[in-house]
């Protein structure tokens, strides 16, 4: 199956069980806006707290806050986001749909990857064992000549948007011959500039009304407030500074379900350093943030790092840990060594000293800062994106299966009576009761017990218990695995303590030391 169509049914699959709905949805949605439903906010929120757990619970010297989403407008000035964070637009003049000039350059340097590797597939296929990759991309006429126009127009492309030079981005486009997706045709505006913040008014007059932005970003809030938390928590270089939460960004095209969103959120950590010990922190991040996406189990052969080109100008390094999507690799989290860029325009927007003294040497100094970013949403769509399967079974029936590691599943267990009758019910409320203090559970009666099975391996749920007459003699049930697909006969006591340790957060944790 295709990968595009299997990403298709990923989508349907998230409304169908209660993951993620299109926002307004009653009334037609709204554009690039998302909802998440029963299922998915209890997978949204497991995330979180692997990543929030991960961060001031295995670190000491790391603390978390929560800022508001309003913030004075001078923050957005000093942090250049009012002068630089725009990206470039381009419109088609006949199907009148609008664009990232750079998203259609990107797409075009991943066509050229995409017909090397159709020549690499089939040529494998053909020499099977024999078959020597290296050799083969270096010698192949058509893949030598793929790319050499990949690598041309990646040096291009990379030159441009260094400025960015806005005239030679709509140039690539001519010369490349893009065309609309929508209308065919290569009919194209200028490319210009768009800024990407939502901005409002605050106050309650016309006249008096300041004007504010939605945060596109949630590490000014952290920035803002580190004399604070430095001050009141008696913080020591080095130390960091985690967040989660709503960011806003009017995107030029939303694409892609929920991997770029108008309403997001992000988790955020800003470790503040000693300068010159930037690169060595740096480095000892990316380590760390990898070894946690990694410690899910999803393979890491479906993750690499993307090391920037153009660096965005308060960075001296940054790199973006990416995954492997049904629409290729796409970045998950990024990682950016920040400088001093940030505290020192505060420092001088705000007329207020932050600095740091530093009690062992006497000197005072502006911090360096490593960031690390995660998106959650984008967290979110790997997880489903890995753990989707169709399954063929071997009676020849197919299931849907969600290989959802059992530490975020949104349901840990499902207690299932085999009738509804004879007591066997009450037995499995009973269960549950005693169950729903440790973990998710959910109690299901309805349909044979076989289709309720299925219902519970669609939404990824890691064990199913089922409470037949035998239950009510001897308290014991059978214990199906949603992987395996396996059963064991256990005791109803003993339930807790095989369940419990597999599915909490503190099982992924263990990992990450």
């Amino acid at each position: 199956m295709a990968q595009e169509d299997v990403f298709k049914k990923i989508v349907s699959h998230c409304k169908e069980y209660g993951f993620v709905f299109p926002s307004s949805d009653i009334y037609d949605g709204l554009a690039a806006v998302y909802d998440y439903g029963q299922n998915g906010v209890e997978l949204k929120n497991n995330i979180k707290e692997y990543w929030w757990k991960s961060m001031v619970l295995l670190h000491e010297n790391i603390v978390g806050i929560d800022s508001a989403i309003f913030m004075h407008p001078t923050i957005w000035k000093a942090s250049g986001h009012v002068d630089a964070f725009n990206d470039p637009l381009i419109d088609n003049r006949d199907s009148k749909k609008r664009y990232r000039a750079d998203n259609l350059i990107e797409d075009q340097i991943a066509k050229y990857d995409e017909k090397i590797e159709k020549e690499v597939a089939k040529a494998r296929k053909r020499f099977g064992e024999a078959f020597d990759e290296q050799q083969f991309r270096q010698t192949n006429a058509r893949v030598v000549e793929h790319q050499q126009k990949r690598d041309a127009l990646h040096e291009r492309y990379t030159r441009a948007m260094q400025g960015p030079d806005l005239e030679e981005l709509k140039q690539i486009i001519i010369d490349e011959e893009i065309a609309d997706p929508i209308s065919g045709t290569k009919n194209w505006t200028d490319v210009r500039q768009f800024n990407l913040m939502f901005s409002t008014e605050m106050g309650a007059s016309a006249d008096g009304a300041m004007k504010v932005y939605l945060r596109p970003e949630t590490a000014q809030g952290i920035f803002v407030n580190y004399l604070n938390v430095q001050k009141t928590g008696r913080m020591k270089i080095p130390f960091g500074i985690a967040q989660i939460g709503k960011a806003f960004r009017n995107e030029i095209v939303a694409r892609q379900f929920i991997f770029r969103m108008r309403e997001f959120e992000q988790m955020e950590m800003q470790f503040f350093v000693k300068p010159g010990t930037e690169m060595e922190w740096f480095q000892k991040w990316k380590e760390t943030r990898m070894k946690w996406h990694q410690a899910l189990g999803f393979g890491a052969e479906n993750y690499r790092f993307h090391d920037h080109e153009k660096l965005a100008h308060y960075a001296n390094a940054a790199t973006d840990i990416e995954f492997r999507m049904p629409f290729g690799f796409k970045e998950v989290e990024g990682i950016h060594s920040r400088t001093d860029f940030d505290l020192s325009q505060h420092e001088k927007f705000s007329g207020k000293q932050i600095k740091y003294f530093d009690p062992q040497t006497g000197e005072s100094y502006t911090p360096y800062d490593i960031e690390t970013s995660i998106g959650v949403d984008r967290m979110f769509l790997s997880v489903m994106c890995h753990s989707y399967e169709e399954e063929k079974l071997e009676n020849g029936e197919t299931r849907v299966v969600l290989h959802l590691p059992a530490a975020l599943a949104p349901v840990k267990l499902a207690v299932l009576p085999l009738v509804k009758k004879d007591g066997l019910p009450e037995k499995a409320r009973e269960i549950i009761n005693e169950l729903k203090f440790h973990f998710n559970c959910q109690y299901d009666e309805k349909d044979t017990i076989g289709k309720r099975y299925r219902r519970q391996d669609a939404i990824g749920t890691p064990y199913c218990v089922t409470v037949d007459y035998d239950s009510l003699k001897d308290n014991t049930v059978t214990l199906r695995h949603r992987d395996t697909m396996e059963q064991e006969r256990v005791n109803i006591a003993e339930l807790n303590a095989i369940i419990e340790e597999k599915v909490s957060i503190a099982s992924l944790l263990k990992k990450l030391q």
